[in-house]
């Protein structure tokens, strides 16, 4: 027993140690953010208030905080629109063994392996020398698909080495075609998989930086713009940034989460409905 019980606090110590170091950084920072006018970016804090959330909303002397901001939601509801619809073509195409499939696979994943910023480098130089623009809805989104196609494409790889195929024959039985049986059959299912990967393929993209960098041409996306402010803004209003942006992040990981919960919730009440309707 005291075995037992030590190795349950060397392990409890390790798991807490492990979340001071996964969340202690956005805590600083989102405690810093809260410094008097008189504030700078290290610790001891000079007073506490919401002066520099109020200051990030007036017009800075650098950058362009919110015209990145809306550069990063726009992109990232393309590439996620884009990585639900390819995900899961693609995750109906490989339900068959074709000519050439074992490589393509291997192709897909590459993408993952592959340093983020060579990447960057070779979309960029593909464009330039293609003649088209280096602009953050071109290149910048050709360069983050290369990201979050892979986590859609495996996510929806396992989902349907998973999925009963019954359904579908039950589909045609009722005399349904291929395309009302996608839609009204297999899409009602696997909805809760679409919403993690549209989750996986916007988060992905708003964040990215690497496959970003070289890509996005004259306009910055908002971690571009956060790392352009790094080297010329020296007060807490990065710290504000940091911190809306990451209650973002969370807020979009609620809403998501909450979709996922209303439809198990509507398939529990009409599995229940369809149970009584039988008795």
């Amino acid at each position: 027993m005291e075995k037992r019980s030590r190795s349950f606090y060397v392990l409890a110590t390790f798991f807490a140690l492990f979340l001071v170091f996964l969340y202690g950084p956005t805590l600083t920072i989102g405690i810093l953010s809260f410094q008097g006018p008189g504030g700078g970016l290290t610790f001891p804090m000079r007073g506490v208030s919401i002066h520099w959330f109020h200051d990030l909303f007036e017009q800075q002397a650098v950058g362009d905080i919110w015209g990145s901001f809306f550069r990063s939601i726009t992109l990232g509801l393309m590439v996620m629109v884009t990585t639900v619809i390819v995900s899961v073509m693609g995750g109906l195409a490989f339900r068959k063994r074709f000519a050439g499939s074992s490589v393509l696979f291997y192709l897909i994943i590459t993408s993952l392996v592959i340093p983020s910023i060579l990447i960057s480098l070779g979309v960029g130089l593909i464009f330039s020398q293609a003649g088209l623009a280096v602009h953050w809805s071109t290149s910048g989104y050709g360069s983050q698909l290369t990201w979050t196609l892979p986590f859609g494409l495996l996510i929806m790889f396992a989902v349907f080495n998973r999925f009963d195929k019954s359904y579908e024959e039950a589909a045609r039985d009722q005399g349904a075609s291929a395309w009302q049986t996608i839609r009204y059959v297999v899409l009602p299912i696997i909805a809760p998989m679409l919403i993690g990967v549209a989750l996986f393929g916007f988060t992905l993209s708003y964040d990215e930086f690497a496959r970003t960098l070289l890509t996005a041409g004259s306009y910055n996306t908002l971690p571009l713009e956060i790392y352009g402010m790094t080297t010329n803004v020296t007060t807490p209003v990065i710290f504000a940034l940091g911190t809306l942006t990451t209650l973002f992040s969370f807020g979009i990981i609620g809403i998501f989460l909450t979709v996922v919960l209303l439809i198990n919730r509507r398939r529990s009440r009409h599995g229940s409905d369809a149970g009584k309707g039988m008795i």
